[in-house]
């Protein structure tokens, strides 16, 4: 970055000519405010050439500016929960030649990773954890003698919705005196903010006259000589004693132990700097509540914030996403869904704060009493679930398949243990591109099939999916899986032979084989491929396609032992994968042949899914050679 030169900036400045963050603390704030503008009219162009979440950071520019205004990082730390809003945080820390990469194979990340800048002070891909990891940072700080500076925890509202905040409150609201709580509040998670926690926030946003009236009474204290301040030093102490005029009762926050300040207009950086030094001078923990609108700046995120929240590529000029989502898996799960609801008014189904994101908002749309949004609360979801099968109902929860891991205790104490029956809509399974280590779908597997009770469906394309479906709710007892992956179908492989359980296909040329090629899902339709370029060269291979991969039929191991080679292809990780059963099966057999497996080893970094798939040789090139290697 280039410094300008000694304390003279100019009026027209732009990003590129500061050294960032430092130099913002040297603007006047109506050139804060030519920045936002620069800022906005950036993140709407790179998001709409890369994909990405565009509300949530077009609403928290100024709030952004003001926190690198305020707080010194990294000596401060600022951890953003969740990290899809930290997107200006990145521009203004060391990023801003390099943001044209966003969320691309070797660029920078969508959410903050500490691996990247020493500005990202924690990982923050999913909800609810800032306020757990600022007071860990705090307590940090004050056991090395460093409790100067601040752990500052970027929090939205529809993070509130998670239990894990309230756990995190609840401890923080001790002598913690460097802790600051910035409450982001713009009515909004990823669907519209649902719950009795949102109602109570809106009655608090709906009384903006505390904090004006208290801005207003040190201002004119600040003006009188002698007395002035003192008496405003004073006041900071006992703010309690103007709050209490406003608001006769106090907030949940502050019966947590928190001192509360505001709301403040989240688009005023003035109104924000101010509140901000205010909670530094309490050295006491703080929530700061601030008030901004999701998608401000850019009129189709305003009005559409939810379908804004991520989003592929767009045009600029007309809103239009490159690729609509009605030719998807999650479109064709949410109006299979509705189909047999009709059918049957027993399901019902349940999201946490992904309507839209799930295919759900068709089923809302046609049974609003059997439709529950409850929040980024997944632990919830599939308790509350289980409550419902308990009185004879069918629950379908769709959930992405990252954030079902948040629910592993629940699944096993409150589901699997009564053998309780309810669905799960695993969306996003497998690699999901360019969100990256935190948002891909390679553990649910590993995760579920250590839980008794449970089956697991993995459909190859639409119409399986329906089957599979239908099976999971009406073939099943126990915790019903359903997991399939992100974007649309592009098999085209014979699809006569559907069904739920496995397909076995041999070759039609008369020709025995000793190979089997294994796999499930999308990347069945792969290995199709190879069989007709193995045969271009005289190299017979059958095919085995699970549809119901776990508990698999056991037919499926004395079928594979007739095979001197197998070659097992899956898009999840290989510690706990089918695979990994499969071939632990082979041996009690006392299979004694060449196995061959191709699974997912450890976290996959942000890449577009072609090269993603790639380079964890489950292409149809690498898949090719794989075998031709090992033939």
């Amino acid at each position: 970055m280039k410094k300008v030169v000694e304390n003279i900036i100019k009026d027209d400045v732009r990003l590129s000519d500061l050294s960032l963050p430092a130099d913002l603390k040297r603007l006047t704030i109506p050139q804060c405010k030519r920045l936002c503008r620069e800022i906005r009219s950036m993140l709407i162009n790179t998001v709409s050439k890369n994909g990405g979440h565009l509300a949530s950071n077009l609403g928290s520019v100024e709030l952004t500016v003001a926190i690198h205004r305020v707080f010194n990082s990294p000596q401060d730390k600022i951890i953003w929960d969740v990290g899809h809003q930290s997107y200006t945080h990145k521009i203004l820390t060391g990023r801003l030649d390099r943001f044209n990469t966003l969320r691309k194979e070797n660029g920078i990340s969508g959410f903050p990773r500490p691996s990247e800048s020493v500005h990202d002070a924690f990982i923050g891909g999913h909800s609810s954890t800032s306020i757990s990891v600022a007071c860990g940072i705090a307590e940090a700080m004050k056991m090395q003698g460093k409790d100067a500076n601040y752990a500052v925890a970027v929090v939205g509202d529809g993070a509130l919705t998670g239990g894990m905040v309230y756990e995190g409150l609840n401890n923080a609201g001790k002598d913690r005196k460097n802790l600051i709580v910035i409450l982001n509040d713009n009515n909004m998670s990823i669907s519209k903010n649902v719950g009795a926690l949102s109602k109570y926030l809106t009655t608090i946003r709906a009384n903006q006259g505390y904090l004006k009236t208290k801005s207003a009474v040190e201002k004119a204290l600040s003006k009188t000589p002698v007395v002035g301040k003192p008496i405003t030093k004073a006041l900071k102490v006992s703010k309690d004693k103007i709050k209490g005029v406003i608001y006769p009762d106090t907030t949940i926050f502050d019966d947590l132990g928190f001192i509360y300040l505001g709301p403040v207009d989240g688009h005023d950086i003035a109104a924000i700097e101010m509140v901000l030094n205010t909670a530094k001078v309490y050295r006491h923990p703080v929530v700061v509540h601030v008030n901004t609108i999701k998608g401000k700046g850019y009129l189709p995120a305003e009005k559409n914030p939810g379908e804004y929240h991520g989003i592929s590529k767009f045009d600029v000029l007309t809103g239009n996403p490159e690729v609509s989502g009605e030719d998807s898996y999650s479109t064709v799960f949410g109006k299979e869904l509705v189909r047999l609801a009709w059918k049957d008014k027993r399901i019902c189904a349940i999201t946490a704060a992904m309507k839209y994101g799930t295919g759900l908002q068709f089923f809302a749309s046609e049974f609003k009493d059997r439709f529950f949004d409850v929040g980024i609360a997944e632990q919830h979801a599939v308790t509350f679930s289980a409550g419902l099968a308990s009185m004879g109902l069918i629950p379908v929860f769709a959930v992405y398949s990252s954030f079902l891991q948040r629910s592993y205790d629940q699944l096993i104490h409150d589901a699997a243990i009564c053998n309780t029956h309810i669905v799960l809509g695993i969306d996003r399974a497998g690699i999901v591109g360019e969100d990256g280590e935190t948002h891909q779908g390679i553990f649910d597997i590993p995760m579920l099939t250590t839980i008794p009770n449970t089956a697991i469906y993995s459909p190859s394309n639409y119409e399986e999916l329906k089957l599979c479906l239908y099976d999971a709710i009406y073939k099943e007892k126990g915790i019903a899986c359903v997991r399939y992956p992100r974007g649309k179908d592009t098999s085209n492989f014979d699809k006569n032979k559907l069904n739920t359980n496995y397909t076995l296909t041999t070759n039609n040329k008369g020709h025995d084989s000793d190979i089997l090629l294994i796999s499930y899902g999308r990347i069945y339709n792969n290995f199709r491929e190879v069989v007709y370029m193995l045969a271009g060269e005289n190299i017979y291979a059958d095919t085995l396609k699970l549809t119901k991969i776990y508990p698999y039929d056991k037919k499926i191991i004395d079928i594979a032992a007739d095979y001197s080679k197998i070659f097992f292809f899956e898009e999840c990780e290989a510690s706990g994968g089918i695979s990994q059963h499969f071939s632990a099966n082979l041996l009690e057999k006392g299979y004694n042949g060449k196995f061959v497996k191709v699974a997912i080893n450890g976290f996959v970094e942000q890449a577009s899914m072609e090269n993603a798939l790639h380079k964890l040789k489950l292409d149809i090139e690498s898949m090719y050679m794989t075998i031709k290697k090992n033939i």
